[in-house]
């Protein structure tokens, strides 16, 4: 369900918002925050409500791994787009689970008209690292 006002949004919104996602923002356009829902070394799989305001996509990625890694999205509120490489777009919304095998381009956000959220898991692997390309563009966002 497309959901554009932010007190409706945050009622379903079962993961809270979180901060501002500072530390990331260079990847993103438009807004995000994050919800650490298990803290770093504290546990083997590391999970994360990102909250996107409308219009609000992060950059095309890959998650890379020797071996395992890579990542699962568990679509929460809201609907958001889901995206990999020579691929068409995927609809995102509550209940979607979307898995990302590493060494994958994809990009995720939220619609246009909606706020959206997700929890990100890091599946556990050797050696893995995110790379950080190209943002989406503006023009094949909007043919979405």
């Amino acid at each position: 369900m497309k959901i554009q006002e932010k007190t409706m949004f945050d009622q379903q919104n079962v993961f809270g918002q979180g901060q501002a996602n500072t530390a990331f923002a260079q990847f993103f356009i438009g807004n995000s925050y994050l919800n650490p829902l298990t803290k770093h070394g504290e546990s083997a799989v590391g999970l994360a409500n990102v909250t996107f305001e409308p219009g609000c996509r992060n950059n095309w990625h890959i998650h890379h791994a020797k071996s395992g890694g890579g990542q699962i999205l568990i679509c929460t509120a809201g609907e958001g787009w889901y995206q990999e490489e020579g691929k068409d777009a995927i609809s995102l919304t509550p209940g979607t689970v979307i898995v990302i095998p590493p060494e994958v381009k994809h990009w995720h956000g939220a619609k246009a008209d909606s706020w959206f959220s997700h929890i990100a898991v890091e599946v556990p692997g050797e050696e893995t690292a995110n790379e950080w390309l190209e943002p989406v563009g503006d023009q094949a966002y909007a043919r979405l």
